[in-house]
């Protein structure tokens, strides 16, 4: 089955240039939604498992440190 984009965009949190943000508990669970393949969990403000590439996580780990105000509780 598919990843439905509009469906993960819509249950995300918080969406930064093309990374959907979604609070799972004490986890944030991060998707490229430009390749849904690309996947990254933070916790406690640190990536603790992901399959992106070196770069890409710290593009994602900096646009949630930035913007993670904006999540809602």
């Amino acid at each position: 089955m598919p990843l439905d984009i509009k469906e993960i965009a819509d249950k995300a949190d918080m969406i930064v240039n093309g990374y959907a943000f979604t609070r799972d508990g004490e986890y944030i669970r991060v998707l490229n939604l430009d390749y849904l393949n690309h996947a990254a969990v933070i916790l406690n403000d640190r990536v603790v498992e992901t399959n992106m590439d070196d770069i890409e996580t710290q593009i994602a780990l900096d646009y949630y440190e930035k913007n993670k105000r904006f999540m809602e509780e």
